[in-house]
């Protein structure tokens, strides 16, 4: 058989049966062709499965079993709030600059100065940037802003009253909290002074606190995980105490620190009516798991809610059935089609088995449930960009969903595969950058190492046959079958990929947007996958199951280009227009009309970062 080159590659036969201009009925015929028929099932994973071991080195010949972690959930630790040092504010400081011109000082900035003596003693704990920032502020300009005629002024009532309503934004209003002083009564002038300033300082710190939790939540994303990647969102501590100092309109400034989109709006006013709602009358297990024939006492509490929501086409078929059955602990099999009705009218697929989504689909979760998503979700959409940004595509992991939005409208949704637990997809956002047509596939370390390794100890040349590339670090293609697989541990100093064809791991075309974690959109021949009601089935990268529409909307063109494209083989085409990628986990997300909808924490994710949030508190109670 004639090989390319002086090289060993793919037989020329099967070459041609991997270029574009004719391909294989499908890519379980490709699969055969490869490994000889020996192939009869759908491929589990991102990558054809090779043959089995022809040939296994002894214990400790190939250096031990090595693999490449993923990322890891870490134990969120707080930043330790310090004291705030106000000696150094006792000093005699220079006057105003001219950029300081339209300061206008509520009292004499000698009496500001007599007044910080009253700090010596008190004790003030802050943030370490904040407690920076009040010193180097109140340095340069020696004046209060929060007080005025020896009282509490309007700019101070406000900002209050901006604090005391930090829980209808998912925030915790003690950790804000500033008590304000009451009129002067018998209090001699030094102490009315020194309460005064107390109260200046006391509230200068809850307040860039605040403006900060506001903009860029209460913890560090990143701290959590290496599946969270988030850009530092700058924050002027000092600007924001000066334009405090120089407005009356300090409602609309701290409000204008919170994102400023729809979404962000419709969870507080979800968060709202869920806390002036009753408990959900009926509440049923979460984690219900039955089967035909096993029973449970949830199961009449689901029957229940079944009958109450029967429409006219359900009720005559199955009205009789849960009349006689509805209090049934037994899940009789009269009651498997009542099921798997209900569960298609929902868009599962059937089975009849009832499961944790058949029970959230159902019954909802509890109140409390509800609450606690609402306001992980409102923390999360801090971490992002205040305005999301038109055109943008939106990747909700635990809806498995992927959407294209436009001037307010959701122009394309399509169903999604995201990684499985084992392979999780962070959560980051970034900007799309190009379309590649019939791509290769760059094949991650991870994936070599930790899945083709094993393989190719024993078999060093599968790879050749299955029509993967390989190349050393200098970018020369050598065949597989001439590597020694077992001598490189978990660095391995070649790369691998996958040629073009039916049978790539990404299908016909995948979407690009460059980042770290080497995630991406893309097609897959796996179509069975978007059938399933849960799809975390990926090692990271996102399998559409509508991808020439998503390419087509990135690329603002049609389907049919986007079909003509793929009949000229490889190619890569650039997005020209900014268009924002959200790589998203919300397990509480509003749909474009504003309905708030609620999804399973597929990655155990909210628990996490409730118990970063719970650091952060026990770290802010102490304070004062």
């Amino acid at each position: 058989m004639k090989f390319l080159g002086n090289k060993k590659a793919v037989p020329i036969a099967i070459a041609a049966t991997l270029a574009l201009g004719h391909q294989p009925a499908s890519a379980q015929g490709l699969f055969d062709m490869l490994f000889g028929g020996g192939i009869r099932h759908d491929p589990q994973g991102e990558f054809p499965p090779p043959p089995k071991p022809r040939k296994i080195r002894p214990p400790g010949e190939d250096g031990g079993s090595v693999r490449i972690s993923s990322p890891t959930y870490n134990t969120y630790r707080a930043d330790k709030l310090v004291r705030v040092d106000f000696k150094s504010l006792v000093p005699a400081t220079p006057p105003a600059t001219a950029q300081d011109a339209a300061f206008v000082p509520s009292v004499t900035s000698s009496a500001f100065r007599d007044a910080v003596a009253g700090l010596s003693d008190y004790e003030l704990f802050a943030e370490p940037d904040i407690a920076k920032a009040l010193i180097a502020y109140y340095s340069a300009n020696p004046d209060f802003i929060w007080v005025s005629d020896n009282a509490p002024n309007s700019r101070a009532q406000d900002a209050v009253r901006v604090l005391g309503e930090a829980a209808s934004y998912g925030l915790t209003p003690a950790d804000y909290s500033v008590d304000i002083p009451a009129a002067a009564t018998s209090a001699t002038p030094e102490e009315r002074t020194r309460e005064l300033v107390h109260f200046e300082m006391a509230l200068s710190a809850r307040v860039l606190r605040y403006a900060h939790d506001a903009q860029s939540g209460r913890v560090d994303p990143n701290r959590m995980t290496g599946y969270y990647d988030f850009p530092a969102k700058p924050f002027d501590l000092e600007g924001a105490l000066k334009t405090l100092a120089h407005t009356q309109e300090v409602r609309t400034y701290l409000e204008s620190r919170h994102p400023q989109n729809a979404e962000y709006q419709a969870l507080r006013v979800e968060l709202e009516a869920l806390e002036a709602s009753e408990e959900n009358e009926i509440v049923v297990d979460p984690k219900l798991l039955l089967k035909p024939g096993e029973s449970s006492p949830e199961l009449p509490k689901l029957l229940t809610l079944i009958a109450r929501n029967l429409d006219d086409d359900m009720g005559g078929s199955y009205g009789e059935v849960l009349a006689r059955l509805g209090k049934s602990e037994v899940y009789e099999p009269e009651l498997v089609p009542v099921i798997k009705a209900v569960q298609q009218r929902e868009g599962m697929k059937g089975d009849g088995v009832i499961g944790p989504r058949t029970v959230a689909l159902l019954a909802g979760a509890s109140k409390a449930d509800r609450i606690e998503k609402v306001k992980v979700a409102l923390e999360e959409l801090r971490w992002l960009p205040s305005d999301l940004g038109s055109p943008r595509v939106f990747i909700n992991q635990p809806a498995f969903t992927a959407s294209y939005i436009d001037n307010g409208e959701e122009k394309l949704k399509t169903r999604a595969v995201i990684g499985r637990v084992t392979n999780q997809t962070a959560f980051f956002y970034n900007q799309i950058k190009q379309v590649d047509f019939h791509p290769y596939w760059g094949v991650p370390q991870s994936i070599i190492v930790n899945e083709m390794l094993p393989r190719l100890r024993s078999d060093p040349g599968y790879l050749d046959r299955a029509g993967y590339e390989v190349t050393d670090s200098r970018g020369r293609q050598i065949p597989s079958s001439e590597v020694d697989w077992g001598a490189y541990g978990s660095k391995i100093p070649f790369s691998v990929r996958q040629q073009p064809s039916e049978a790539n791991a990404l299908g016909e075309l995948k979407i690009l947007f460059p980042n770290k974690h080497a995630i991406y959109m893309h097609d897959t021949p796996q179509k069975s996958f978007f059938a399933r009601d849960m799809r975390a089935l990926s090692h990271g990268c996102i399998r559409l199951q509508d991808p020439r529409g998503m390419a087509a909307a990135v690329l603002g063109t049609s389907v049919d280009d986007i079909a003509e494209k793929l009949k000229h083989g490889h190619s890569t085409e650039n997005v020209t227009r900014v268009i924002p990628v959200y790589v998203a986990y919300f397990t509480a997300w509003p749909d474009m009309s504003g309905k708030v909808e609620y999804f399973d924490d597929v990655y155990d994710r909210d628990s996490k970062l409730m118990q970063a949030l719970d650091a952060t508190e026990a770290v802010r109670t102490p304070s004062s």
